[in-house]
């Protein structure tokens, strides 16, 4: 998977579970969708979901998926898999596929971890956007939504105030970089580069906080090779 994302999360796996499989809990703390709907199942069938990802006040970005889990493994651990696609136009994301684990750790808690890749649309140009901007974005988005997660399971901190706290820090910081550079431009430019480089403050999610490369011999799990079979 070109994609990875790991957090550490002190808390209890079933509540982790429910936050990131029930779509009312999910949509919240997830940075790339504004709504996601779970489809009537067919029993002994994945469970087919609709998301959306509001990009302007009246334009948003929809797709469909599969997914299914194993909530019961022998080693412990828990796995959820999906395949998803947009026919959106603007979307630049055309199909792809991904897993979560939960594998509880040693010393308490859970890693909660992601992997997933997608081919994007739009041909030579869509392959260059998504170097160059698309990709590092998605990654951005999916670390920072998983401290989010975080933050909410070990402090109670609903994502919508966590949200309000990481707009206040950027007009904090944008604020001081324009002071200075109004008032003494020749520091402007450290001021600039400690607004970057100072941690958020601990109430606030940072995509820094989640590892973003993953351990070797990394694989996906067996059951997104059974869904890839799946039509979505």
């Amino acid at each position: 998977m070109s994609l990875y994302v790991e957090a550490h999360i002190a808390a209890d796996l079933d509540e982790l579970w429910a936050r990131t499989q029930e779509p009312s809990q999910h949509q919240r703390w997830d940075l790339r969708f504004t709504e996601i709907d779970y489809l009537p199942q067919v029993a002994g069938e994945p469970q087919h979901f609709r998301y959306g990802t509001r990009v302007l006040p009246f334009v948003t970005i929809a797709g469909t998926g599969i997914s299914a889990g194993e909530k019961r493994r022998p080693d412990g651990t828990r796995t959820s898999a999906l395949r998803f696609a947009s026919p959106h136009p603007l979307s630049l994301l055309q199909e792809g596929s991904g897993y979560w684990r939960y594998v509880p750790a040693p010393d308490g808690g859970v890693r909660f971890l992601t992997g997933y890749d997608y081919r994007p649309r739009w041909g030579r140009f869509g392959a260059c956007a998504d170097r160059a901007l698309f990709r590092p974005l998605m990654g951005w988005a999916t670390a920072w939504s998983f401290d989010r997660l975080r933050l909410w399971l070990e402090r109670g901190i609903t994502p919508e105030r966590q949200l309000l706290h990481a707009l206040g820090e950027v007009a904090f910081r944008a604020g001081c970089v324009l002071a200075a550079v109004l008032a003494a431009p020749v520091v402007a430019l450290a001021v600039l580069a400690l607004a970057f480089l100072v941690p958020p403050l601990p109430v606030t999610p940072a995509a820094r906080r989640c590892l973003r490369t993953p351990p070797p011999r990394t694989r996906a799990p067996r059951i997104l090779t059974t869904l890839q079979e799946q039509p979505s």
